[in-house]
């Protein structure tokens, strides 16, 4: 009489490869989630309660705390700029479309005549200007 070996079949799941792949995704969208925006300006807006917004802005300016200007181009990432050039280069982006807008972040803490410098080289070329503020939680 021939004694066959029975095979046990295990009902298990080893979840040791599963946990693998879930650490691995997991630690792709930490890394990816810091490197979104590592050079952006930290800003402390004012506070309005309107909240509307414009979708064609062609440039960006920015003021920070310090008084440093930054320009962008679209969404391009920001890049320093000294004053003197701020009015030419912004004339040279709305020479290229001037159907848009010009967003303006300014640091809640700077001096207003910072402001002022950018509300007049829209003014003298008629510009269409808008100022970014946060909205107000009610």
């Amino acid at each position: 009489m021939a004694l066959k070996k029975r095979i046990k079949v295990e009902a298990g799941f080893h979840m040791s490869s599963m946990t693998d792949i879930i650490f691995l995704l997991l630690l792709f969208f930490i890394m990816a989630s810091t490197l979104s925006s590592p050079n952006d300006i930290k800003l402390n807006l004012p506070q309005s309660k309107a909240s509307s917004s414009t979708k064609s802005v062609i440039a960006k300016v920015t003021i920070d705390a310090k008084g440093n200007y930054f320009v962008a181009k679209g969404n391009n990432l920001p890049q320093p700029i000294s004053p003197d050039l701020l009015e030419s280069y912004i004339l040279n982006l709305v020479a290229q479309d001037t159907t848009t807008y010009i967003a303006l972040h300014a640091d809640k803490e700077i001096a207003y005549k910072e402001v002022v410098k950018v509300l007049d080289i829209a003014n003298q070329h008629k510009l269409k200007l808008v100022i970014a503020t946060q909205t107000k939680d009610k």
